[in-house]
This record gives C-alpha cells, structure tokens and sequence, in this order.
C-alpha cells in the first residue's frame, strides 16, 4: 500500500513542474486526493458494499470536483492535472502511466448494459475537456487533443484531435507526454482553409468570366 502511495506521489512530480514539496503534494492535488478516494471505494466496490462506495465517491466529488464511479478499474501511476470537472464512468478500465487533464470525461452513450464505458491503454495522454464516449479502445501511447469528441477506436501511437476524433498522427514511434494543446494540427481547419481557397479561385474565374462577357457585348453589333 505504501509503495502504491508513493508512486502516486512522484507521478505528480514527473508530471506536473509546478510540484515543489511532498507535503505541498499531499495537501493541496485534488486529483491525488480524488485517486485516494477512489481506491477506498473500489475496495468496498468489489466487496459489494455499493452503498458506502457511492457515498465515499459522492464526497471525494464534493470535495475535488472529480467524480470516479467507485466500479471503475485504475492501473498505476495514473495522473489528473488540475482535474476539475473529470468524470470516468463505471466501466472504464484505465492502464498504466495514463494522464488526463481537466474537464475530460470518459462517459457512456447512452443506456446501454454491459461494458459501455472507454478502456484507456497504458501510456494514454487525454488533454483539457476531451470527450471519450463508449465501449472503445484507446491505444498504447495515444494522445486525445483539447476538446476532441473520440466515439471510435483509437490505435496506439495515435494522436487525435477535432470533432468528431480523426487521427493525425500514427508513425509507431512511441510517443512521450509532451502535448502542446496549442500546437495540435486541426484537420478540420485545415479542409475549410482548402475550401475557401477553391472559393476565391472560382469568384475570379467567375469575374473574369464577366469581364470577358462584357467586352464582347461592348463590341457586338447588337
């Protein structure tokens, strides 16, 4: 216990610069405090005590404005940076190594039975007000863009950006934990940056197209 207590700790210092002291840590990281929490409500969880798992959950909510539903499975070292407004559903199952960020939610669909909640793989990157919906797979060393909509599968070694989530990036090559959220190529940007060119090279066309009708009705005989 005490080994998975520490490793909790200094995930939030290789995560996160601002980290100065343990006791700073301890006190004052609503996510390390919600994964506490939650540990205890899963281990009640599992014993089918639901009542008092959902009542300790609702309070770390209360308290970090992170809800975990106390069925969800957690794997080591995992990471909520600021993590104000997180939901993870109650089939979600979580890897190793994983990192989310503020606002995201790993949710449902709809009301479903069964597994309907995301599976994050090890190594996963999640940034600010992601939106991770159904019973899908985010691969090994998957990065989710800032405010990315992702409904389907997303392979490992990925990176996702846009609504509804498109990957951008797959090459193999693992891929470390340093997302610029403001550097993310935006596909969608990109095909109305396409379109408005088409645009104006067709107004021209059109223009010159006038311009031509008019000289030549100029110079009719009619």
């Amino acid at each position: 216990m005490f080994k998975r207590l520490k490793e909790d700790i200094e995930v939030v210092f290789d995560q996160d610069p601002a980290a100065r002291t343990y006791f700073e840590v301890i006190l004052t990281y609503s996510g390390l405090h919600a994964i506490w929490a939650h540990r205890i409500a899963h281990f009640f969880y599992k014993k089918k005590m639901f009542f008092i798992a959902r009542v300790i959950s609702q309070l770390s909510r209360f308290f970090t404005g992170i809800e975990i539903h106390p069925g969800a499975q957690i794997g080591r070292r995992f990471f909520i940076d600021h993590g104000m407004g997180v939901v993870i559903g109650e089939t979600c199952e979580i890897g190793d190594n994983v990192t989310v960020y503020q606002g995201v939610t790993l949710g449902g669909t709809g009301k479903e039975k069964g597994k309907r909640h995301p599976t994050i793989k090890d190594n996963a990157l999640i940034a600010s007000g992601a939106k991770v919906l159904g019973s899908i797979t985010i691969g090994e060393n998957a990065k989710i863009g800032a405010g990315s909509v992702v409904l389907k599968d997303v392979p490992p070694n990925s990176t996702v950006v846009g609504i509804p989530g498109r990957v951008v990036v797959q090459d193999g090559v693992k891929i470390k934990k340093d997302l610029k959220h403001n550097e993310l190529p935006d596909p969608v940007a990109d095909r109305l940056n396409s379109m408005q060119q088409e645009i104006d090279a067709l107004r021209s066309e059109v223009e010159q197209l006038r311009k031509e009708g008019a000289r030549m009705y100029e110079h009719s005989d009619i």
